[in-house]
């Protein structure tokens, strides 16, 4: 008899034999970021997460990727209360240097890119009100993504209703926060329609922090024929403002958290942001077994930033691409493969402006002080192949050959500083891995991979490694790794699941932050890191009514050679900064409805608290200043019931209920010279908010 529980093989086909195991339910959960494919994220031989909807809503107000992906283990966001530099999102580490954005990991929504080619992302694009499910990708099989492939987030857009449905939802909370989202879904003669709007603003917790966003997110699925789907997806997000409180010194942090930093608030330092995306995809199957999928999207944004030091920064862009993928599933003897391969293209191109603002910042000034047109482009080809060599063992191969290219025109030379330049980086990243089923509820895997991140276009935007700079610094490296993974998914009983995976990555040239000063940061290469940890990830059904989630992870992040940062020696051994040593979320959770692994959603009522622990988090080379661990607990509670056929939700959370004081993130290597003693007095420390309050409502109702 086969392996009926061998990837490849879905679990409705084992219902309908009647041998679905009593643990099925735990082995549900589709994923297709580990095979471009999909597959039950038990079988998957790699360390993915994903979190559903019900996840989602529960997180909170649905604002921010940070609610619900703290489930994620080896996934870390840090609260730096500072919507004018997003989050500051890592996975393993990579990602943690960044000033502003997501860098470091792939974003994808609807498989349409959100990260563009030179590796830089935003997370507001998702928009989280109209998302269905996210999907965490760790480790080695991640580099086959392509550049900056510490990991993978996607995100995937609900599917449309059979009828005509309408939902809404209102929060409030503490500082001045309103949230609201309305959203249509209908299906007409084969045309899926979701229309998501939605609008948040605050008043912020610190001075100079308040923002407003606004957001739509719309999808369109129809199937023109038998062999054909088609998905069209268009996102708008408006950030018409956006406040920059900067960061605070040590004795600012214990002084006084809610001010803003040095000059935040004479300077009025804020972001603007205007940013749309088309994007389709259209798969087509070729026969039973085989199919083609093809993509393209074209994006613009537009960012304007005022500075603290009386300065503007405006980048205007255009991004597009393409990709075509083949999936295909063959038999080779007596050996089931499955097959992906394909190629994309994806280019940026942006405008870089800077001058000086007027006396009181409020208005951009006459003449320029920087115009520069930038470009970055990627070409790369990849493949996998997944082969079960038996009914215990399968073996999964992959390459992608990548090809990045930049290049910098200074049209501002007034200052007979010609910042032109280019760089060209290639790579071939191999992966290799193997996985034994060594029972229905045990898979053990191990992989081996290799990836390379290249800088960004805004890092190479300044130099300097005592100060930045204003002036593109062709000069950095790629950097190269390694990725080294063992792992274990394991079900030891009905409603019981725990992951398990161990890692090892080293680096050479890993790009780090240079030095960082108001609102402006350059970077450098680092010869050589090392990373070494391990992630556990656990949900049990303790009962009919209570279950209880873990979440945690552990690393070692550290220097692994000697190297000078300008006139600095930085000691083999020192910690990477801005990667927290450790971290845990759990949840206990109590429903007053019995759990039935079939139900989309919840109804009744639903009580739990939370705990979120971060460890030590080093805010410079040297090690010298840190944010220190905490322990922050959650409380959440809501209430759904049936009305007129559709579902009403009543939420309320109280986040930090023990009112711990603490910073939330670290802006690494903060250089900032303190005007009275003209001594370095680094603005490390981002407040994170203390004992907050929200409440929100829910309403989701068919029109007939």
């Amino acid at each position: 008899m086969p392996h009926l529980l061998r990837p490849g093989f879905c679990l409705a086909a084992i219902t309908s034999l009647g041998l679905a195991p009593a643990f099925a339910q735990q082995l549900e959960e589709v994923v297709i970021s580990a095979s471009r494919a999909e597959m039950r994220s038990f079988d998957a031989p790699a360390a993915v997460q994903r979190i559903d909807r019900q996840a989602i809503e529960g997180g909170g107000s649905q604002i921010n990727l940070s609610e619900s992906l703290v489930r994620a283990p080896g996934l870390t966001i840090l609260e730096r209360q500072n919507y004018a530099q997003d989050l500051q999102i890592s996975i393993r580490g990579f990602g943690a240097r960044s000033a502003f954005g997501v860098r470091g990991i792939r974003l994808l929504i609807d498989g349409i890119p959100a990260t563009t080619p030179d590796g830089q992302g935003q997370s507001s694009s998702v928009s989280l009100t109209s998302t269905d499910h996210i999907e965490v990708l760790r480790g080695p099989l991640a580099q086959l993504y392509g550049n900056s492939s510490g990991g993978v987030i996607q995100a995937f857009t609900k599917d449309a209703s059979k009828e005509p449905t309408v939902g809404y939802q209102y929060y409030l909370g503490s500082y001045g926060m309103h949230r609201a989202d309305y959203q249509f879904s209908d299906t007409i003669d084969g045309y899926g329609l979701v229309a998501d709007y939605g609008t948040f603003s605050t008043s912020g917790y610190r001075a100079n922090s308040a923002a407003e966003r606004n957001q739509f997110n719309g999808k369109l699925s129809f199937e023109p024929n038998e062999q054909t789907k088609v998905n069209a997806v268009f996102n708008r997000f408006d950030m018409p403002l956006a406040q920059d409180p900067l960061g605070l010194t040590r004795k600012q942090l214990t002084d006084d958290p809610t001010q803003a930093g040095n000059s935040a608030v004479s300077t009025a330092t804020r972001k603007t942001v205007l940013q749309n995306q088309l994007g389709s995809s259209l798969t087509y199957a070729l026969d039973a077994d085989s199919s083609v999928t093809a993509r393209a999207y074209y994006g613009t944004r537009d960012n304007l930033q005022f500075l603290a030091t009386s300065a503007w920064v405006g980048l205007n862009r255009t991004y597009y691409g393409t990709g075509l993928q083949y999936n295909g599933r063959y038999q080779w003897g007596d050996t089931p493969i499955e097959m992906v391969g394909g190629y994309e293209f994806d280019r940026s191109s942006e405008n870089r402006t800077g001058g000086k603002t007027n006396a009181s910042n409020d208005k951009l000034a006459g003449s320029k002080t920087r115009d520069e047109d930038n470009q970055a482009q990627n070409s790369d080809f990849f493949a996998q192949a997944t082969a079960h060599l038996s009914e215990q063992i399968s073996l999964v191969a992959g390459v992608r050959q990548s090809n990045v290219a930049f290049i910098s025109s200074d049209n501002y030379l007034t200052d007979k500083n010609d910042g032109s330049g280019s760089a060209r980086f290639s790579a071939t990243s191999p992966v290799l891995g193997v996985t034994w089923h060594a029972s229905n509820n045990l898979n053990l895997y191990a992989n081996f991979g290799k990836g390379f991140e290249s800088p960004t276009l805004a890092e190479m935007a300044y130099s300097g490694t005592t100060a930045p700079v204003a002036l593109f610094n062709p000069l950095l490296n790629a950097s190269s790794s390694q990725h080294y993974e063992i792992g274990a998914k394991w079900i030891p009983m009905r409603n019981n699941r725990v992951d398990f995976a161990i890692y090892q990555i080293d680096s050479s040239d890993e790009i780090v932050t240079a030095a960082s000063a108001s609102g402006q940061t350059s970077y450098k290469n680092a010869p050589g890191t090392s990373r070494i940890g391990w992630e556990l990830a656990s949900t049990s059904q303790l009962s009919d009514h209570i279950s209880a989630s873990l979440s945690a992870s552990s690393i070692d992040a550290k220097y692994s050679q000697t190297f000078k940062s300008g006139t600095t020696t930085i000691t083999s051994g020192n910690k990477i900064p801005g990667i927290p040593d450790s971290s845990t979320f759990a949840e206990i959770a109590w429903v007053s409805e019995a759990f039935t692994p079939q139900a989309k959603s919840l109804m009744g009522t639903r009580m739990a608290l939370e705990w979120q622990q971060i460890g030590r988090i080093y805010a410079d080379d040297l090690n010298t200043d840190s944010a220190e661990g905490r322990n922050v607990f959650n409380l959440a509670l809501s209430q759904s019931w049936m009305w007129n056929q559709g579902r009403v939700t009543l939420y309320g959370r109280m986040n930090n209920i023990s009112d711990v004081r603490y910073a939330g993130s670290v802006i690494v290597n903060q250089s900032a010279i303190n005007a009275v003693t003209k001594k370095p007095d680094p603005q490390f420390f981002e407040p994170a908010m203390p004992q907050n309050w929200v409440v929100g409502l829910s309403l989701n109702m068919p029109l007939r």
